[in-house]
């Protein structure tokens, strides 16, 4: 049985980027373009992890894994941003 990860990036030549390695890797993959869609699929509890942008149309990163751990939904979430300031690496945390 394959992990299943969950994709949530708007930007669609990344998603595509991270979707097909993933699953060359041999990975199950998903993809939401936004944090709503993100966050609908993510509650299902079906995912192994979820790898988000942080930037996000709807819902951001950061407010989806807020949202997400509020519903208590404990899958893992690993955050990607193109943001590099000190702050914005320790509000990903």
């Amino acid at each position: 049985m394959s992990r299943k990860i969950l994709v949530v990036e708007d930007d669609a030549s990344t998603a595509a980027y991270l979707a097909k390695g993933l699953a060359e890797a041999g990975y199950s993959v998903e993809v939401a373009a936004n944090g709503r869609d993100g966050m609908f699929l993510a509650s299902e509890g079906i995912f192994d992890l979820v790898i988000a942008d942080r930037m996000l149309p709807g819902l951001d990163g950061l407010g989806m894994v807020s949202a997400l751990r509020a519903a208590k939904v404990a899958t893992p979430v690993l955050v990607l941003s193109a943001l590099a300031s000190v702050d914005d690496r320790v509000d990903g945390l």
